[in-house]
């Protein structure tokens, strides 16, 4: 998973969600992954996979919640890392921001 270190991703967690944004860095002893320019992936409309999501972005990004992005945050419990499309980022990073 250190291949895609600087490359913008979808990263799953085991209990804390969904993140895209860029891979800074990851480690494999402790799950442990730093995303830079992340946003949380709260709900997505028009993909049908985390795999479809990162390949070819939302069909209804008016319907996707995903929240502000911050500059960094670490997670645990990493369970996927897939890297993202030219086609997937622009899809994503043209959802706008979800706030209550």
């Amino acid at each position: 998973m250190t291949t895609n270190i600087g490359k913008k991703c979808i990263i799953r967690t085991n209990r804390a969600g969904v993140y895209f944004g860029v891979l800074a860095d990851y480690s494999s002893e402790t799950r442990t992954a730093e995303i830079h320019n992340c946003r949380n992936i709260w709900y997505w409309d028009g993909a049908a996979s985390l795999m479809q999501l990162a390949t070819e972005g939302v069909k209804r990004p008016q319907h996707c919640k995903f929240t502000v992005t911050v500059e960094q945050i670490q997670v645990e419990e990493v369970i996927a890392i897939i890297p993202c499309t030219t086609e997937a980022i622009n899809s994503i990073e043209s959802v706008t921001t979800w706030k209550k």
